[in-house]
């Protein structure tokens, strides 16, 4: 038992003889330090079970497991994700949720938990997902492959076994950010005032006020506080009020960022980085201002269709989304693999948004939505119209249309194979344990039960 200590060991080990007692949960893995329950379990098989090929009691243990695997040498290797990417996927999952259950308050009852504790539930699922596939990659970061390597490995592929290329769209964006009146404005940073009074006087702490107040999911529930960062991983606005701070006790003048409006404590500087707390308040947009946003779009897509302006030109004269203004008011796919294309497949369009993916794919190419409203990266509800720029459907991969995604096809064997040794080596040094009623299971990897 490799830095297994024995007090652990006892713990677990009386999990383990409690849990037979107790028909309401149980431990039935142990990989490393970690338990895996039967709750983890069936949790993941009520929401993916129809997905899961095989017998879930199997292969879900053993996904969960490979997981923990990946996490654990994550923590060793300082590999980690910004709670602003982590975010992204949150706030897309809840509002694909709030969609299909009707409302928030739907929601809630459908799932019986507030909507803070959902966002505290799907930010843990998404950190550990992302910090997994982080740490995969950087495992199979040094694997390359030559345009022969490609050719070669195609070569003999019967045409019907090439892979399908799912539909893939280049979308154009104008965004426009609904008008806040200054009173709102002024209301939110009255609540950040009296926040920072009450840490000042001593009568309430950061961390308490961030918990119960901060709109930030991923920080709120660590009292607000945000990993090392440097100042290039932070929004601007926030980044310069927090690196000008220089005493831990004294809370910062407000700042304001792309999330909103924020009052942060400095908690530590390591170097070129820093660790701090934060609160977020975003103001409220009130529907009579997102009508005023959507008649104004209104108007420039008349002038657009009426040849009075282009929408590229609209874009750079009008849109408030600086990451497509620049860009044509094209939308860049940030992939996690750190990829950057402009095409996107339907399902990666419906991550980014829920609202645009179904605009998009009712357009067809060359042509311009209505305005709508979406929740953007950052949260916030804004008003758009979109532009289908181009659309390639459904087909089998071709050296020379699609060389790109077959090279990767290519990596992607190699990397597997790559992580498929690490799994068996990473099975040898770390202690396992499966409840005996849970190893009857034909597992992808052999070495779980030694």
């Amino acid at each position: 038992m490799k830095r297994y200590t024995l007090a652990l060991f006892a713990i677990l080990c009386c999990l383990f003889s409690v849990a037979q007692k107790n028909v309401i949960d149980e431990v039935v893995w142990v990989v490393g330090d970690e338990a895996i329950l039967r709750s983890d379990v069936e949790k993941q098989r009520l929401e993916f079970g129809s997905q899961t090929k095989g017998n879930p009691y199997c292969v879900i243990p053993e996904q969960i497991a490979i997981q923990k695997l990946f996490l654990h040498q994550a923590v060793i290797d300082s590999v980690s994700v910004t709670d602003s990417e982590v975010n992204q996927y949150v706030e897309s999952e809840i509002n694909e949720r709030i969609l299909m259950a009707g409302s928030k308050e739907k929601l809630e009852e459908y799932m019986k938990l507030s909507m803070v504790q959902i966002r505290e539930e799907l930010f843990d699922q998404y950190k550990n997902r992302l910090t997994a596939i982080r740490m995969r990659d950087q495992l199979t970061a040094d694997i390359k492959v030559t345009p022969a390597e490609v050719r070669r490995y195609f070569k003999d592929f019967p045409e019907d076994s090439l892979p399908l290329i799912p539909t893939q769209v280049e979308v154009q964006l104008l965004v426009l950010q609904p008008r806040i009146p200054q009173e709102e404005i002024d209301r939110v940073k009255g609540l950040l005032r009296d926040y920072a009074e009450r840490v000042n006087n001593g009568s309430t702490s950061f961390s308490t006020l961030a918990r119960l107040y901060s709109e930030d999911p991923g920080s709120a529930r660590q009292g607000g506080e945000m990993p090392y960062m440097g100042k290039g991983e932070l929004d601007p606005g926030f980044a310069n009020v927090a690196f000008s701070m220089t005493d831990p006790k004294k809370v910062s003048k407000i700042a304001q960022s792309e999330f909103g409006f924020h009052i942060i404590q400095l908690i530590d500087k390591r170097g070129d980085k820093l660790k701090c707390r934060h609160i977020l308040r975003r103001p409220e947009v009130s529907q009579a201002d997102i009508d005023s946003a959507l008649v104004v779009l209104d108007s420039i897509t008349s002038d657009i269709r009426n040849n009075k302006i282009s929408f590229e030109d609209a874009v750079l004269y009008a849109s408030d989304d600086k990451d497509t203004r620049n860009n044509r008011g094209i939308l860049s796919n940030n992939k996690p693999t750190g990829e950057t294309t402009t095409r996107f497949e339907m399902s990666e369009l419906s991550t980014f948004s829920t609202e645009l993916a179904r605009v998009v794919e009712t357009l067809e190419v060359g042509e311009m939505s209505k305005p709508f409203t979406m929740i953007n990266t950052k949260g916030k509800t804004v008003c758009a119209i979109a532009r289908l720029k181009n659309r390639t459907v459904m087909h089998r991969a071709s050296i020379t249309e699609d060389f790109q995604i077959l090279k990767a096809m290519v990596e992607e064997k190699k990397g597997e194979e790559v992580i498929e040794e690490w799994i068996k080596e990473k099975q040898k040094s770390t202690y396992i344990r499966i409840n005996p009623d849970w190893r009857d299971c034909d597992f992808q990897y052999e070495g779980w039960i030694k």
